[in-house]
């Protein structure tokens, strides 16, 4: 069902499996002066993805990490209507053309087309570690593209990859051959509680060393990458690589690809400190840094040095190309997420970029996690024409909701401009106050943002 309010009206979206509720209200939320902000739609369980299809229906991912069965959603005259569901945990995005929908969920692109048919086009994908798979873009030349996540936060399989249980020979693997330096981490031997302590070298699974020089072949399914196929999946190829966590692309009107990367943490047997996430202009058959360089600079620089622990070293002994900076860098901790190009004059500037700033709560090996106030959890936008950051729409707390519990926005994932020229803000929903990794159900929202008549 749709939700219409009026300003200031407040909502409760109530999870009856966790008998608890989320006060939805627009009065904890900073605006620019000039905009109006009202819920559109709650009663969402983890939405991770909006997109609207050509003829104007709001089509909605529920990623599935609440409720366990991730769905694709229409909205249409008013009315949620599931379209499909039984896919792989979690759903990480959806795109429509032409009436057909392309789903990424883990390990696979599911193609569910216009007459109701649905196929795995793509399968096979390396979505077992830290990371899985991108939206899809459509390009110009009719391809579909995508990216892969890496397995591990700075290419090394440490005890902070949990999914070692399930899947101990797992681990990194490069677009092109490499050849390492040849260092080994020690690590806690989490596969055996009485063992001895394992050496894991980077691009291996846990507990194998590198020798020094070690070659380490190209794989076309690589780690950190952006691949493209045909639409239906085939003659699948590289595009870029060198990316940690590529978790939204999209085409601008000019075809010109644009990529959001998460950056390292400070966790696992490499910790990596202060590194920002990327927005990033792709360009074709670049290497983009990791896992040795951050924004443009190695890994050795002062920087990126945890507090209380070692300076990263560089794992590979060359590279294909010096990596490039990014188009805009937003602090550490950021978790930019979804995206979209304004082109309504009476909302903005032309071509300006609006991001989602999911926010963290600071994963580390290296000390407590922090909720990061003043960093992530708000919507920024990125001037086109100087590529300067700055903050759209945010929380008078700069807190999300599950930290604070006030009305305002949960978790941003997403945004999209519709056919009638207001912005569609996805809220992912709020958390457990006991479990911050476990999700509520029905708390997730849809905001509406327009520019005012008063």
């Amino acid at each position: 069902m749709k939700y219409n309010y009026e300003e200031n009206v407040k909502i409760r979206a109530y999870s009856q499996r966790d008998h608890l509720f989320r006060n939805v209200d627009n009065r904890d939320i900073n605006l620019p002066p000039g905009y109006d902000i009202e819920v559109f739609a709650v009663g969402l369980d983890t939405p991770i993805d909006i997109e609207f299809s050509e003829n104007g229906d709001l089509y909605i991912a529920d990623s599935g990490i609440a409720s366990g069965n991730p769905k694709l959603i229409r909205l249409k005259n008013g009315l949620f209507e599931v379209i499909a569901d039984n896919f792989n945990t979690p759903i990480t995005g959806i795109s429509v053309l032409d009436g057909n929908i392309y789903v990424s969920h883990k390990g696979y692109i599911t193609l569910i087309s216009s007459n109701g048919t649905r196929q795995n086009i793509i399968s096979g994908l390396p979505c077992n570690g830290d990371f899985g798979i991108s939206n899809i873009a459509f390009g110009a030349d009719g391809k579909i593209y995508f990216g892969l996540g890496t397995a591990t936060n700075s290419g090394v399989v440490g005890s902070d990859n949990r999914w070692v249980f399930e899947h101990p020979l797992l681990h990194d693997e490069p677009a092109s051959e490499i050849t390492v330096n040849g260092q080994n981490f020690e690590s806690n031997n989490i596969l055996n509680l009485y063992g001895e302590n394992v050496f894991t070298g980077c691009f291996s699974a846990y507990g194998v060393s590198n020798s020094q020089f070690e070659t380490k072949k190209g794989v076309l399914k690589a780690s950190g990458s952006i691949l493209r196929a045909n639409r239906n999946g085939t003659q699948l190829e590289l595009v870029a690589w060198g990316f940690r966590n590529p978790i939204r692309l999209k085409f601008d009107r000019d075809f010109q690809l644009f990529v959001a990367n998460r950056s390292y943490d400070v966790r696992g047997s490499r910790p990596v400190a202060n590194a920002p996430d990327e927005f990033h202009n792709v360009m074709f058959g670049v290497w983009y840094g990791w896992p040795d360089y951050s924004v443009g600079e190695p890994l050795t620089s002062p920087r990126f040095k945890p507090e209380g622990g070692r300076q990263p070293e560089l794992l590979l002994t060359e590279y294909p190309n010096t990596p490039p900076k990014p188009f805009a860098e937003f602090a550490p901790h950021s978790s930019i997420m979804g995206y979209d190009f304004n082109y309504n004059r009476n909302f903005g500037q032309d071509g300006d970029i609006y991001i989602a700033e999911y926010g963290s709560l600071g994963p580390t090996t290296m000390g407590p996690s922090t909720p990061y106030a003043g960093i992530g959890h708000r919507i920024s936008k990125i001037d086109r024409n100087t590529r300067e950051i700055s903050t759209f729409i945010s929380n008078k707390s700069g807190l999300p909701a599950l930290t604070t519990r006030d009305p305002g926005f949960g978790r941003l994932v997403d945004v999209t401009f519709g056919p009638d020229g207001a912005m569609y803000l996805l809220d992912m929903g709020i958390s457990d106050p006991s479990d911050v990794n476990r999700y509520i159900a029905n708390t997730g929202v849809i905001w509406r943002v327009t520019r005012s008549n008063r």
